[in-house]
């Protein structure tokens, strides 16, 4: 079963070099803006979103920019969330979990130590939580009452072509998405490597649970797009707007991820 994956930017965020890496070593700060996406996959009429974003809620705050809200990103692509059957949670940062309301039909595929992560005891410390909001965890609690959450421990299967797999490293319960497309198995590689840098030069982001789980993640990736290097897709690049054809219509906002690189 073959998939369309399609890379809906929606937010960004002014950054420098010395904000994106650990030890970096470059003694010349330089901007190095932060895109936020999330990502659609299509096969005939079946829709699964990877992540759900940010609400408009908060944001200021946070210093990040809403270029067009998700539900507006949806429809720039002809989608509505209502339709979406199965949204794949890669972790539980406000940036990845919000606006879980635009998709009352889906069910929720989480890795089970990323719920346990968000709720338990790391998250007494305030560094750890900052990257979280409460009130989308709390909605994903609910969800799981509701019986609309399917946990998975490990590497899972959420329907033909499209597989979940834990990584660890940026949270503890991170996961990579491996989605089977015309071109070959791409892997949407989320906050694993948030920039192609990251991993190319093994420079690890700063917000980071276990430095470990985040580098051996990185080898990871490259084993499950069975060693394409240029079939991974980190979660923040605005690189990916370069090296993708965008959607006609989008404005350059939204890319196709299943069609050949165009750079």
């Amino acid at each position: 079963m073959e998939w369309e994956v399609y890379a809906l930017r929606y937010g960004d965020q002014q950054r420098t070099r010395a904000m994106n890496f650990i030890g970096a070593g470059d003694p010349h700060d330089t901007p190095m803006p932060l895109d936020f996406y999330v990502w659609l996959l299509r096969s005939g009429s079946r829709l699964i979103a990877v992540d759900t974003g940010f609400a408009k809620v908060g944001t200021p705050a946070r210093g990040r920019r809403i270029l067009r809200d998700v539900a507006t990103a949806y429809a720039d692509l002809g989608c509505d969330p209502a339709d979406v059957g199965d949204v794949i949670i890669t972790h539980l940062h406000y940036d990845h979990a919000g606006n879980l309301d635009l998709f009352p039909n889906a069910t929720f595929h989480l890795q089970e130590r990323e719920m346990g992560f968000a709720t338990g005891r790391h998250m007494c410390v305030a560094c750890m939580r900052h990257a979280f909001d409460v009130e989308d965890v709390v909605k994903m609690v609910r969800a799981l009452y509701a019986g609309r959450v399917r946990f998975h421990a490990g590497d899972g299967e959420v329907a033909p072509g499209v597989s979940v797999h834990h990584v660890g490293g940026h949270t503890d319960g991170l996961q990579m998405v491996r989605v089977e497309t015309a071109r070959g198995p791409l892997v949407l590689a989320s906050d694993a490597s948030h920039f192609y840098a990251n991993m190319q030069d093994g420079l690890p982001f700063p917000i980071v649970f276990n430095l470990g789980d985040m580098a051996a993640g990185w080898g990871r990736a490259r084993v499950l797009a069975e060693g394409r290097e240029e079939m991974i897709v980190p979660g923040h690049d605005p690189r990916v707007r370069a090296l993708y054809p965008a959607v006609e219509g989008s404005a350059g906002e939204t890319l196709a991820l299943h069609l050949p690189r165009i750079a």
